[in-house]
């Protein structure tokens, strides 16, 4: 789990509790109203996926192959000895998340169109498992649960179960992972948004192939490219938690430059892993859009720093038809200009939790408009 600090308030009149024992969150409605209290969250255990991950350990290779055969042909042994996948083959990676998904997951029929972004699960699911602890955590009355490493899985099967969460993908993609994964791992329930009714369609036609997804997930189209959430967020919505993983370029030339070094970057760790280059070229004829994406999934003016300030600034119109808003930071470099955002905006509660898979390293960042009493009474309130 997470254990949070806040900054000492501002208020020369408010107490700081230095208390080394006291993990629950200080930022009240009594000390600095009106600005973002920002939040470090510091994970406590070791660089590496959540610990309710199942992908903490890698993968079975042998029970992928035998739920999904499709999965044949691209395992073979590494040079140390291991079954692995050529993942520089996007071929392959997309059969290797079919049968992730069929395996651990029990979604039977997924596949994305080519030239769709093709998720990391292990990464995907991650996002899931860090702010189902920040539900967790605001959501029980008494906040006792708040920043708690005990919690275990039937515990959040049970409070989650009672709960009936409600969550907001903001561009899902083809892919529709976060939603699939959430309904799946957690049972929540999803409305999902695009820009692009493509995507919408693919993720509509997983829903109708499998029964353990329908009734859990509506989609919505977001006709306006330069809002977020409105024109998705309707009147009677309550949602308990929303999603993102913003668009990281600028513009498409960044786009594709960012997509050539992953090519290349995929083909030098082919070669330090063994592969041999006649195995399975670097890249098919069109199948490097499997590892670009589409407009929408990769680049937006002015990149991840314009989307996230123009997703805060938006959130404050849906303060308190919204529990948490959350979204995935790539870039260190654009949490100062959220805080700042954020400030301006007048959130309550501010919180950036990092993760890591492998050497890659992200965050979450986290915000509610809403005081601690008020998220404590929000089950109640949203029905």
């Amino acid at each position: 789990m997470i254990k949070s600090s806040s900054k000492p308030s501002r208020n020369p009149r408010a107490k700081q509790d230095r208390s080394p024992k006291k993990r629950t969150d200080r930022n009240s409605a009594g000390t600095n109203k009106g600005k973002a209290q920002e939040t470090r969250a510091v994970n406590t255990q070791k660089p590496g996926l959540h610990s309710r991950n199942l992908h903490r350990n890698g993968y079975d290779f042998d029970k992928l192959v035998e739920v999904s055969p499709a999965l044949t042909p691209y395992v073979r042994p590494n040079p140390y000895g291991n079954l692995s996948i050529d993942f520089a083959d996007p071929l392959a990676v997309k059969a290797l998340n079919s049968a992730l998904l069929k395996l651990d997951y029990q979604i039977d029929a997924w596949d994305i169109p080519q030239g769709f972004l093709c998720p990391p699960i292990p990464g995907r699911v991650d996002y899931l498992h860090y702010i189902a602890d920040l539900l967790i955590g605001i959501e029980a009355a008494d906040n006792s649960n708040q920043g708690d490493d005990s919690i275990s899985t039937g515990t959040f099967d049970a409070k989650f179960n009672k709960l009936k969460i409600k969550a907001l993908d903001i561009g899902t993609g083809a892919n529709g992972i976060y939603p699939l994964l959430g309904i799946q791992v957690y049972g929540w329930r999803f409305v999902a948004s695009d820009v692009d009714p493509l995507s919408l369609a693919n993720v509509n036609t997983i829903v109708e192939a499998n029964a353990c997804l329908q009734g859990k997930l509506e989609t919505r189209l977001q006709t306006d490219h330069q809002k977020v959430f409105h024109g998705i967020i309707q009147a009677d919505d309550r949602f308990d938690i929303t999603l993102c993983n913003p668009p990281f370029h600028s513009s498409l030339a960044e786009a594709s430059e960012g997509t050539q070094r992953k090519v290349k970057n995929l083909a030098a760790n082919r070669v330090a892993k063994g592969h041999k280059a006649q195995e399975v070229p670097l890249v098919k004829k069109g199948a490097e859009l499997n590892f670009g994406g589409q407009k929408a999934e990769l680049w937006c003016e002015g990149g991840e720093k314009r989307f996230l300030t123009d997703m805060i600034r938006e959130s404050k119109d849906f303060s308190t038809q919204c529990l948490w808003f959350t979204s995935l930071v790539s870039k260190k470099e654009n949490l100062q200009p959220s805080y700042a955002a954020l400030e301006k905006a007048g959130a309550v509660t501010v919180k950036t939790i990092d993760m890591a898979q492998g050497n890659k390293l992200t965050r979450v960042l986290a915000w509610s408009f809403l005081t601690p009493s008020q998220r404590g009474l929000w089950a109640k309130y949203r029905g």
